[in-house]
This record gives structure tokens, sequence and C-alpha cells, in this order.
């Protein structure tokens, strides 16, 4: 019998004309990847998933540190991640006055902060500076139709301890029709070198300005003097409760000053023909202001609304 001799080839047909076809395409895919990942266009979905890196701590056999280098990224072996920004310090890592921590020096040492707002908060002089008190007082005469109107004439202002600041005639705009002789002490020779009421109207306010203005019925001077000061900077004796009980006269009447003066000071003011004198009752209405002064200053530091 013949013998039959086969020749088999057990390896895989292959197709050179597709296989070579699809590693070319392949080859383009990988480089065309890489060349995205250097220049950082590629999305992050694409992105190959990192893997968890193990940790830094303990090491090996050989006293190599586990684990990649730090600052690396597995991925990209020349590339440095960088590195996470310190957390902004919360209300807990702050130090506090008297601790050991590094904040020592931001916050002074002491008693804790809170309230230190209201603490720091100036509380008004007590009792006021003198030379922030003056006392004033106008005389006025009439203008107008019948001389109904009352037109400021003269003005005086005393300091705290009786010395004249400011006392000159003025001229009113008006046409005087009476000069009200019997009670302003005003008289027609005394409008000879009177100042015009434009003028003295900017000198007073400049020296009443940021004062503690004393007066009797005072807002009847300021209506004169067409001007209206601070409420928290005017102390009007004719409305000091103080004043009438230390006197015995009732609370809530307003009494002149020709007799607040002749019972709590024991003078007498305002007599005669020849009129008031302004600078005399700026000095009496000042020394009224004084038998009350503190009791008076404190009571409207407590009572503020008051004033």
């Amino acid at each position: 019998m013949a013998d039959l001799i086969l020749n088999v080839d057990f390896a895989p047909s292959e197709r050179p004309g597709k296989k070579e076809a699809g590693n070319q395409k392949h080859k383009i895919f990988v480089q065309r990847r890489r060349a995205l990942e250097r220049r950082g266009v590629l999305r992050q979905k694409q992105l190959p998933v990192a893997q968890p890196q193990p940790p830094l701590t303990g090491r090996g056999p050989r006293g190599k540190r586990r684990g990649a280098a730090v600052g690396k990224d597995p991925e990209k072996p020349n590339s440095v991640r960088p590195k996470p920004r310190p957390a902004a310090p919360g209300p807990a890592s702050i130090a506090r006055p008297g601790s050991s921590g590094s904040n020592d020096s931001v916050f002074p040492s002491g008693p804790p902060l809170r309230g230190t707002a209201k603490k720091n908060r100036r509380a008004p002089g007590f009792p006021p500076q003198p030379s922030k008190l003056v006392a004033i007082d106008c005389e006025m005469v009439g203008t107008g139709p019948g001389g109904r109107t009352s037109d400021l004439a003269r003005c005086s202002i005393v300091g705290y301890r009786g010395d004249v600041v400011y006392d000159r005639y003025i001229r009113p705009a008006a046409p005087i029709v009476d000069y009200r002789t019997r009670w302003s002490g005003i008289r027609q020779h005394h409008m000879a070198n009177a100042v015009p009421f434009g003028k003295a109207q900017r000198e007073i306010l400049r020296i009443l300005s940021g004062k503690i203005v004393v007066g009797h019925a005072v807002y009847n001077d300021f209506k004169a003097l067409k001007y209206f000061h601070p409420k928290a900077l005017t102390r009007d004796t004719s409305k000091i409760p103080l004043l009438n009980r230390k006197g015995g006269f009732p609370e809530n009447v307003s009494i002149s000053l020709k007799r607040l003066v002749k019972e709590l000071l024991h003078k007498d003011i305002q007599v005669g023909k020849s009129g008031h004198s302004s600078v005399e009752d700026a000095r009496a209405t000042m020394e009224l202001y004084k038998v009350v002064e503190a009791e008076w200053e404190q009571h409207l530091m407590l009572h503020p609304e008051q004033e």
C-alpha cells in the first residue's frame, strides 16, 4: 500500500489586505489620540479613569515608598498635578484671644470680642465741658403792619462763666415800626451803627456751631435768627422740670425768667423802665442752668429721647 503524505498547515489563514488596513487605521487612531492628549483638548470623559493610588505611608522591602511619586500623574509620567490650595480658615480654626494659636497677633489680647462695638461707643460728655456751653438772649423790635412781626435787633451770647462772647445791635431788613423799648431796651440811635441782619446771622451761627446752647424760651431767639439749633444741643430753662420743682412751681408750666431768678438765685432782673438787658438775661439763664446742671445732664444721658 502506497504511503499517503498530507501536507497540512495549521496556521490560521490571514487576509493580508484587510489586516494591513485594520492595523494602519489603529495606528493612526492611537497617534491622533496621543496628540490630542498632549495638547489637552481631549474631553474629560474620554480620558482613562485614574486608578486609585496606594497609601504613601510605610516603606517597601527595599526602603522605597509605596505608590506613585507625589505630584505625578500615573497616566502622564512627565506631568505634575497642581497642588491644592489651602482652605480658608473657618470660625473654629481662628485663634481666640489668649490662645496659643498662630493668629494671636491678629486679635488683641484681652476678654472675648463679643459686644466690643457697643462698648467702644463714646458716651456723651458728663458733665459737658465749659468751653462747649454758651447762653443766648435776643431782643426784638416790631416790623411789618402794626409792628406785629418780631425781628432781631440785639443778640448777646455769654460763656459758661458769664463772659461776653458776642453782643451787637442788629438792623432788621424791614423798616422798624415799633422799637418796643419798654421790653427790648432798643432805641432809634442804637440802629445807627447796627450790623445788617445777614452779616450778624453768619457771625452768630458760627459761634453756636457745635455748642450746647442755653436759653429761656430759646425757640423765640432761634426763630428771630431764622435758625433751629439741634435739639440734643439745646437746654431751654423754661422747659426743665427740675428748675420748677426746686423753685416750688408746677413742673408742666413755663415760668418767666424773672420769677425763676428771684426764687432760685435771689436776684432781681428786668427792673426799671429802661428795658431788658440781653447780656444780663443771658447770664441769669446760665446761672439757672448751673443749679441743675449735674442732675439734668445725667437725666438726659439716661433718657436721650427727652432732650
